[in-house]
């Protein structure tokens, strides 16, 4: 019965996964090939995907705490499919704007937040503890492999269909995910013994992982990966097209290395901390992706291109290592009650880190480069093992292992 409902859940979630992908291509092209927006117009709808994170990554998850876990995430795929259909309706009717455009990515964008946050927080109700790892690996290989086969697909049926027509597969998909959800057993958070504000709910949530010996260490250094993250957004295609001349086809296919990492990585996280442990794996791999992060500016012609997948490669495949391995212990290791406010601080602290680093990123490359930008960006990548390195993980073979005891003093 519990394999049946993980099926399902993850079914419900590839589903709208894909839908989002390939939706991902179509928006913008509306915006460009049917509303001909300006480079501005287009920052406008971009922004509009990550400012939610922002605005309610925080109360997300007092929000899913106390509403019925099931109906949240049906509920957010509800709306999604309503604001992204939205879209052909205005536009059969001539009334198609750039700032319903602007609007509905805000609303997928608030939508996505709260579904991330009871997303995550149903696993643990359906999976046993021992196969949480593996679930989540699962997960974030069917991520990666939407994301690398969404855009190509999107890109087809924009080309066969048109872009706003394309629309109406990414609101189908959110129906599709919303249908299997609700076959899903009934769960809801953990509610308080008294009623509690939501602003003590949420210090305590923050309270808790930043003082946690082993969950605030490996936010911060998430944190530090997803600034990497929002600067090589910002940097690669600039890089690859400006400096390396490397033309559109080679440029996608570069750029593409990254879902295939994020593959390999999401297949070889369990072998590898079985073989280390896992806070051994995050520090470790920690430094590789740093490493990885160093050689994807070498090099000079062919070689550049090669150096550049490589590292892509090196970096993409320690980011989800450190995702799934950090998510799989914040779902055991934090108490029921937290585990809605716990997911929704590290998402919100870690992923504000992606716009600022394409801002900073952007604001180097303009006077240095988007090759020295990169390698300054690159140090910054060694930040992440640090911060693990340089707390009580650094003790621990795995992150569940108790803290050893201090070595008495002789002499």
């Amino acid at each position: 019965m519990t394999v049946s409902v993980f099926w399902r859940w993850w079914t419900a979630g590839t589903s709208s996964d894909l839908g989002s992908a390939i939706g991902g291509v179509a928006l913008p092209l509306t915006a460009l090939a049917v509303l001909d927006a300006t480079p501005f117009e287009m920052g406008m709808i971009a922004a509009a995907g990550y400012v939610a994170w922002l605005v309610i990554g925080l109360p997300a998850g007092v929000i899913v705490q106390r509403l019925p876990l099931r109906g949240t995430q049906v509920g957010a795929d509800l709306i999604r499919a309503l604001a992204v259909g939205s879209i052909p309706a205005a536009w059969w009717l001539g009334r198609l704007t750039v700032a319903q455009l602007v609007v509905v990515a805000l609303i997928i964008s608030f939508a996505h937040v709260v579904f991330f946050v009871a997303n995550s927080t149903f696993l643990p109700e359906i999976v046993s503890r021992d196969q949480l790892q593996s679930r989540n690996s699962l997960t974030s290989g069917t991520h990666a492999t939407t994301q690398l086969a969404g855009p190509s697909l999107g890109g087809l049926a924009v080309q066969f269909l048109g872009a706003v027509p394309t629309l109406l597969i990414d609101a189908i998909s959110y129906l599709v995910s919303a249908a299997l959800l609700r076959t899903l057993p009934a769960r809801r958070g953990h509610q308080p013994d008294r009623p509690t504000p939501m602003g003590a709910m949420i210090r305590e949530g923050w309270a808790y992982v930043t003082r946690h010996p082993v969950m605030g260490p490996a936010m911060w250094s998430a944190t530090a990966v997803n600034f990497v993250n929002g600067a090589h957004h910002a940097l690669l295609p600039l890089y690859l097209i400006r400096e390396l001349h490397a033309p559109a086809a080679v440029a996608g296919l570069l750029l593409a290395v990254d879902g295939v990492g994020s593959l390999i990585g999401a297949a070889l996280t369990t072998r590898v901390t079985n073989a280390l442990g896992t806070a051994r794996s995050l520090i470790i791999l920690g430094f590789v992706g740093a490493a990885g992060a160093f050689v994807i500016p070498a090099g000079t012609g062919w070689t550049a291109y090669v150096a550049f997948s490589a590292g892509v490669l090196i970096f993409a495949g320690s980011v989800v290592v450190l995702s799934v391995t950090t998510r799989t212990y914040r779902q055991i290791a934090s108490p029921p009650e937290l585990l809605s406010r716990v997911m929704a601080t590290v998402r919100f602290v870690s992923w504000g880190a992606i716009p600022v680093g394409g801002l900073v990123a952007g604001a180097l490359a303009g006077p240095l480069g988007a090759r020295a930008t990169l390698l300054i960006v690159a140090a910054a990548a060694i930040l992440a093992p640090l911060a693990l390195l340089l707390s009580p993980v650094r003790n621990r073979r795995d992150l569940l292992d108790a803290a050893p005891e201090p070595q008495a003093v002789i002499g």
